[in-house]
């Protein structure tokens, strides 16, 4: 059987995106190879590749050089991450006509005077590119219209978690969290800005002083800003994905109150993990993931009031009202898995072939 090749031209990788990759080559008609840039320095992740996926590190070929690698491949389809890496522009652009060529991007549309640029020239900068187009949500399906993709040609749920191994960080806590919910909020995320993350420690502080309680702050992550102290807030550093269980165990409510953040897939993490979110409005994956009142709540992005009545509503709730708000994350959280990423490509696959065999009639 001769196998389907898809080539991956990616930026950072990612270990949620590699549990896709897992599920694709599940399938053994599919050979998969990824050129990727390097590491974050800010998000160290340690990745162990399946024997069957093929890597290439991006700073080891020129443009011509990844070129003559994709040409020596001869994929069946390439996906490439946006449109800001000029040599994955000019494969792109060479393939087009000849194989599906898709492009993946989060942007929210805002319509913004450089998104409206951008939509005058796409015929010219992106739809010459791609035949294409993967995006996690509806805010992204918005911009691929106004780009100039037709509906047939978006694709959804680009972003997936590791469902499984979250998933069963739910089973495996859920007896002890229904015995006693652990009073605490998790935050997973850099230490930047525009993250919010000051305002999330504004919030509970004043909290704090205001209403003294039993609930803490859990932080996980690293970046420029310096971490509050506080006796009720914790600052554990850099967390490997794997070691996220040690975590989740302990913690009950995730929160996310980022400034900006185009999609986030920590969201849909902690969904998957049976927890019940608070996340700003300006969260691109709120729209699949987050039900106001049902599995938790959103408020308007930057005002820390809002984030406070958040979080006093859900320190409100008895324990009991909150592991229904899990069991509504679950739910939420099943909507997308690596199994429908992989056959959302391998449709894609099949469109190819079914091309194929139409133009050699």
């Amino acid at each position: 059987m001769e196998k389907k090749k898809i080539v991956f031209l990616y930026s950072e990788l990612a270990t949620y995106f590699l549990a896709c990759i897992k599920q694709l080559l599940l399938h053994p008609e599919v050979e998969v190879h990824i050129v990727r840039w390097e590491v974050n320095k800010e998000a160290p992740f340690q990745f162990s590749f399946s024997e069957n996926l093929k890597t290439y590190e991006r700073k080891d070929y020129s443009s011509s050089q990844l070129l003559g690698l994709v040409g020596i491949i001869d994929p069946d389809i390439i996906y490439s991450s946006g449109w800001m890496d000029k040599d994955y522009l000019k494969i792109c652009k060479k393939y087009k006509n000849k194989i599906p060529v898709i492009v993946g991007f989060d942007n929210q549309w805002k319509g913004s005077l450089k998104q409206k640029i951008a939509t005058i020239v796409s015929p010219f900068k992106i739809l010459n590119h791609f035949s294409y187009c993967w995006v996690p949500g509806e805010l992204q399906y918005k911009y691929a219209l106004k780009l100039g993709f037709k509906t047939s040609k978006i694709l959804t749920g680009f972003y997936c978690c590791d469902f499984d191994f979250f998933y069963n960080q739910y089973l495996a806590n859920k007896d002890l969290k229904q015995k006693q919910f652990p009073h605490r909020f998790i935050y997973v995320g850099r230490y930047v800005e525009h993250k919010g993350i000051m305002d999330l420690w504004t919030a509970f502080i004043e909290l704090q002083k205001e209403n003294p309680n039993d609930w803490e702050l859990w932080c996980i992550g690293t970046g420029d800003v310096q971490p509050v102290i506080h006796d009720k807030i914790k600052h554990f550093g850099f967390v490997q994905p794997n070691d996220l269980h040690l975590y989740i165990e302990k913690t009950g409510v995730f929160v996310l109150p980022s400034h900006f953040e185009p999609w986030g897939v920590v969201v849909h993490e902690f969904t998957s993990a049976g927890f019940p979110i608070i996340c700003s409005d300006e969260v691109g994956a709120r729209t699949t993931f987050v039900e106001n009142d049902l599995n938790g709540y959103v408020y308007e992005s930057g005002d820390i009031k809002l984030l406070k009545d958040a979080m006093i509503k859900t320190m409100s709730h008895s324990d009991s009202e909150l592991i229904l708000m899990s069991e509504k994350s679950i739910e939420k959280a099943r909507q997308l898995t690596p199994e429908k990423w992989a056959a959302t490509l391998l449709k894609v696959c099949g469109s190819a072939i079914t091309n194929d065999i139409t133009s050699q009639k």
